[in-house]
């Protein structure tokens, strides 16, 4: 399949299977005042699913490491990836651009994949209600 500009468009599911997947970003952070910032990133270390979540809150911008005001690390049960991947799939994923637009909060979505070559990484969920769901997934592991 073939997205806009021609770039080749993968789907998660048909061309990214679960076993590819190494890592996946959702971030989401604004340079208004006062500034926020919160990630979230799943990813395999050691072949174990893990889910890490971190938010910055302060006065300044950017927001560093120094301003992290909750975060967490937690190995993921095989349902609990399983549930992951239900949300991600049907999404697609082109290469990599980086935004021009000054000041845009995102959510900036990174799929990290066994093929990406480095460069097929930009993601975008296959409806919005899957991105909700996958939102509050995340507001609930993070707890």
């Amino acid at each position: 399949m073939t997205g806009l500009f021609g770039s080749r468009v993968f789907i998660v599911g048909k061309d990214i299977q679960k076993e590819d997947i190494q890592e996946f970003y959702y971030t989401i952070s604004s340079s208004t005042f006062p500034p926020e910032y919160q990630r979230y990133h799943f990813f395999i270390q050691d072949q174990k699913p893990y889910f890490y979540h971190e938010k910055r809150e302060g006065e300044v911008f950017p927001l560093t490491e120094e301003y992290i005001t909750v975060s967490g690390k937690k190995e993921l049960s095989e349902a609990e990836w399983n549930q992951f991947y239900q949300f991600i799939k049907d999404g697609e994923v082109i290469a990599r651009q980086e935004s021009i637009t000054s000041g845009d909060r995102g959510p900036f979505l990174y799929l990290y994949w066994k093929n990406d070559r480095s460069k097929i990484q930009q993601f975008s969920f296959g409806s919005y209600q899957a991105m909700k769901d996958f939102e509050e997934y995340c507001i609930k592991l993070s707890q």
